[in-house]
């Protein structure tokens, strides 16, 4: 039975992940309970009383009766439901939670209908439009990034179009098993293409870096490179299992009599092992590297790091925060 917070000593930071952030298995298990789609079935009422004890928590009001487990249930129920900065509450479809139910289903779209250009054309366009709503839905909260979003979907979505048509047309004589790995590498350029250039405002003017308090201190390009690089191979990272290893077991499966007698068993069959796939590779992706990244001041640029050093309590630890 879990503790009462009312009775705890030393009651917990909830502005910080209940695991350590340091180790990638503290980080794996956060991302876990992130993006767990079961969080998608809490109602409107039960998500605000949820929100209540957050913010009653935060204030130092605590019910006699709320559990540790009860605590951190709440947080991180909050965390998918609720923006970061704006506290306001997430269409459903643009939350974490929502990665791994909407990514099975287009990715098994993509996976099965490969071949034909209109099937191409639609699951692409699919995958990056339910991408633009989910940077939308996760943006910062000074709602400037709009028309950024905005060039970086259509940008995306040609660059996908055009990998994913181009390469069916190159490979129309190749082995199965080479055109059913073609929507891996679109996704792997519309992903190249589309977080530098919603993100390409800190690529000019710098992502934020912050001291051990979280206070920002300054803006580094030359960081905010090595940030969105991080966020890029996160994406392609997560999506390696589903569209590369998945073409494989589908490519052998297709020899098989029962899958010949029975072709459309494909796209159910390729829709559920997404689902199992995603369900583990979306958090470990997302777990790859910190989200408060640790910033050396080699990493900087040098009148940056003057500058911080100059400051009268200068920071021994600099970080940024990479994004997802």
């Amino acid at each position: 039975m879990s503790e009462l917070v009312k009775t705890l000593v030393l009651r917990p930071d909830i502005s910080k992940p209940k695991w350590d952030q340091s180790t990638f298995e503290g980080r794996a298990k956060h991302f876990f309970a992130i993006t767990n789609p079961l969080n998608l079935f809490h109602g409107e009422k039960q998500l605000d009383e949820f929100k209540k004890i957050v913010e009653d928590y935060r204030k130092g009001s605590v019910s006699n009766d709320l559990t540790l487990n009860q605590l951190w249930k709440a947080k991180h129920v909050v965390d998918s439901a609720f923006h970061p900065s704006t506290g306001e509450k997430m269409m459903m479809v643009g939350r974490m939670s929502a990665q791994v139910p909407m990514n099975m289903a287009i990715t098994g779209g993509m996976l099965t209908f490969y071949k034909s250009p209109m099937a191409v054309i639609f699951w692409q366009w699919l995958n990056q439009s339910f991408n633009a709503v989910v940077n939308y839905t996760n943006r910062s909260g000074d709602g400037g990034s709009v028309s950024q979003l905005l060039v970086s979907y259509c940008a995306a979505t040609g660059g996908a179009l055009t990998a994913a048509l181009g390469l069916n047309s190159l490979v129309k004589k190749a082995p199965p098993l080479v055109g059913r790995l073609v929507p891996f590498v679109a996704v792997c350029v519309a992903n190249s293409i589309n977080i530098p250039m919603m993100r390409r405002g800190e690529l000019t003017e710098g992502i934020d870096i912050l001291d051990e308090n979280g206070q920002v201190i300054g803006q580094s390009p030359g960081v905010a490179q090595s940030a969105i690089s991080q966020v890029v191979v996160s994406r392609i990272f997560m999506a390696v299992p589903s569209f590369a290893f998945i073409p494989v077991v589908v490519n052998a499966l297709e020899k098989r009599p029962y899958f010949k007698a029975n072709p459309k068993m494909f796209l159910p069959l390729q829709t559920i092992l997404c689902g199992l796939v995603l369900s583990v590779s979306t958090p470990v992706g997302c777990a790859l590297f910190p989200q408060l990244t640790p910033v050396s001041f080699d990493q900087i640029e040098p009148e940056l790091a003057q500058k911080i050093k100059n400051l009268p309590n200068p920071p021994k630890q600099l970080y940024c925060n990479k994004g997802l």
